[in-house]
């Protein structure tokens, strides 16, 4: 049984009558049942569902209370193996009457989350009826028949998922200081509301925001269920607007007024919650500091509850009810992935800019291959050096054939420098590699590591030394990907005066590259056309002789395995923490969602295992590599994301990568 910290969630909408008890039970059961059979672990139906939220004065109907007190006697009985919230009025034992958020599960009353700010403005009268919810006041458990509040401890058949969670009902999710940032920083990660939001203009869309901000501020899950048109329309409408969420990001959403769905399912990533929480310590550090402040007034009982739900095998069923992004650095709507290339373009330009003008040079110089690296760093070069008001003739493009440089990457080297208004230089290695390899007594038909590394040292030395002759610095054009792999030789072209690529993986630089030419340089048309082809060559150092048509037979993908996977793998790797097993199951995931390549399952492992030999084994040329600015949320730069001995062994991982299955 595999659960690999997922959890799966439902919020839930049901058809309403208002005051008729045992209709709304009848709806609400149907829908558990059906829930059940999805595998859902936690349900969570709207504020007041039992009775309908726009009762108004019948909540001052002693037979309206019994009935809805009643009901969960029965609702109980469809409760086993899942977790169920569900909203009633409810009297306390001093006769105050209380609006509950109340938790079922395997058949007994678990807990209940009375509602804790209870508005009374605009077209909001719940004081006429209800009693705010104040834990230090005496409204406590000792009120209720059952336990009030506090955190719960979400078991399954395996034991501890991981998930701690905790309740708010509506209102409470509006004030600055809401309940369930008091439960998060108590440590709960997964937040339920139950809720009957009425709709007016604009309504939705704050709403939105609001559920999707509270559940990144306070880095958790948000399970957010809201009452439904069956509520009545004397004076307002109600449109069943629900959502869930994950730390900032929207993973299901049931819009306004949606009759055909009476819910929504999502698979929560507890593991992603808890290894955020983790990285950004300072979540740990408010914690602290609020516990140990005046606002820890608002008490919570000091031991858990605990429940236990159904196990959801997810390695077995390889279901999972959320989208796999299968290129997590590339968004996959093209609006968005055109406005993020503006933004890191932005971000480059002005990074080289400053140093640059830090350092005073007035030229700068970039080893042109005619890939999509080094295009990228000279095209960020042209923006800095528009963005200081410098001639673009002061940006140098050195192209240097070596032994396994073909006409196709030739000519569009020396075309993209002059489309674009640099210098171009040309200095042929050949003989100067040849010369070294001779002095080492190392044949030139061996085609060894020797053989290519002496090539990339070369080139690295001459741009280097221009740079030195002219004033200059060398700008980098190294990726994210190829210092994840150490596709790169150690004081060859993994080192600069200063890197623009360090953190661009290379899914991402072939977007950046269309960029330019679709949008930056669509004028002109020959660097356009020029950008395109360097788009469709494939990824290649040409360290080696092309093949006997002169065409590239080195090419990078078929000696490490696709740019695409490694990208996957580097995301949730480094990023969510991620181990081989759960990432080789997301992958396999993404590639049954369509959302990535149909690379087979073999592939798959055998890629990442590639990926994690290198990634250990080649930290050492990261530990010295270059300065330049991070633009993502992924980087591996020592003095800043990333810190990991040179010499640490990868035999933990690759022990897992050889048991999958």
């Amino acid at each position: 049984m595999k659960n690999f910290g997922f959890l799966r969630v439902a919020a839930v909408s049901p058809d309403v009558v208002v005051g008729d008890v045992e209709q709304n039970v009848l709806n609400i059961c149907r829908c558990i049942d059906e829930l059940k059979q999805k595998g859902v672990q936690i349900a969570v139906f709207p504020e007041l569902c039992i009775t309908g939220y726009t009762c108004a004065d019948l909540f001052e109907q002693n037979l309206l209370l019994e009935s809805a007190k009643n009901a969960l006697t029965v609702i109980l009985a469809h409760t086993q193996g899942i977790a169920v919230f569900v909203g009633l009025p409810l009297r306390s034992f001093s006769g105050s009457l209380y609006n509950v958020a109340a938790l079922l599960s395997n058949a007994e009353k678990i807990l209940i989350y009375p509602k804790t700010f209870i508005p009374n403005y605009g077209e909001f009268y719940e004081k006429r009826w209800f009693t705010p919810f104040e834990a230090s006041c005496g409204c406590n458990e000792q009120m209720f028949d059952w336990p009030v509040g506090g955190l719960l401890k979400i078991n399954d058949d395996s034991g501890f998922t991981g998930a701690v969670l905790a309740a708010e009902v509506c209102e409470d999710a509006w004030v600055p200081l809401s309940p369930s940032t008091v439960f998060c920083l108590n440590g709960a990660n997964v937040i339920v509301n139950l809720s009957a939001g009425n709709e007016v203009i604009g309504k939705a869309s704050y709403r939105k925001d609001l559920i999707l901000g509270n559940s990144a501020k306070n880095v958790c899950a948000y399970v957010y269920a809201n009452a439904g048109m069956g509520e009545s329309t004397q004076d307002l409408v109600f449109s069943g607007h629900s959502l869930i969420a994950e730390n900032g990001s929207l993973l299901a959403e049931k819009k306004p007024f949606d009759e055909k769905n009476k819910f929504i399912i999502s698979d929560i990533d507890i593991e992603k919650i808890n290894h955020e929480r983790i990285r950004m310590e300072t979540f740990s550090q408010n914690s602290s500091f609020f516990k140990n402040s005046q606002s820890s007034n608002q008490s919570l009982p000091a031991k858990f509850q605990e429940i236990t739900v159904k196990s959801t095998d997810f390695l077995k069923n390889e279901n999972l009810e959320r989208k796999i992004d299968g290129h997590p650095f590339v968004p996959q709507v093209q609006e968005k992935m055109w406005a993020r290339c503006a933004e890191i373009t932005q971000m480059q330009a002005w990074g080289l800019a400053k140093r640059i003008r830090h350092t005073g040079v007035e030229k700068v110089v970039v080893g042109i291959s005619g890939g999509l690296d080094s295009t990228l760093a000279l095209l960020v070069a042209c923006r800095a050096f528009d963005i200081l008001k410098k001639e673009r003739s002061n940006i140098v493009g050195i192209t240097m054939p070596g032994f396994g440089t073909t006409g196709r990457t030739y000519e569009n080297a020396k075309m993209l420098v002059k489309s674009c208004g640099a210098s171009l230089e040309e200095i042929s290695i050949k003989e100067a590699a040849s010369g070294h390899l001779k002095d080492l007594s190392h044949a030139l038909d061996v085609y060894d590591v020797t053989y290519e590394n002496a090539q990339a040292r070369e080139r690295t030395q001459v741009l280097f030394d221009w740079a030195n002759m002219h004033g200059a610095i060398l700008i980098g054009t190294g990726d994210l990907s190829e210092l994840a792999l150490g596709w790169c030789t150690y004081n060859g072209d993994q080192m600069s005066n200063y890197g623009v690529n360090n953190s661009i993986p290379k899914t991402l630089v072939r977007c950046l590259v269309q960029y330019y030419a679709d949008f930056v340089f669509k004028e002109n048309e020959k660097l356009a056309e020029t950008l395109n082809d360097i788009i469709d060559t494939p990824v290649s150092p040409e360290l080696l002789p092309p093949d006997k048509d002169g065409k590239i037979a080195q090419k990078t993908e078929n000696t490490v395995g696709s740019y695409i996977l490694h990208d996957f793998f580097l995301y949730n790797c480094v990023r969510n923490g991620f181990s081989p097993e759960k990432i080789y199951f997301l992958a396999k995931i993404a590639v049954k969602q369509k959302n990535l390549e149909p690379f087979s399952d073999e592939t798959i492992k055998n890629t990442l295992r590639i990926f994690y030999k290198r990634f250990f084994g080649q930290q050492f040329k990261r530990s010295c590599m270059p300065d330049g600015v991070k633009v993502g949320t992924v980087s591996l730069s020592p003095r800043g994301d990333w810190r990991m001995p040179s010499d640490s062994s990868v035999e933990l991982w690759l022990k897992q990568v050889e048991n999958l299955k």
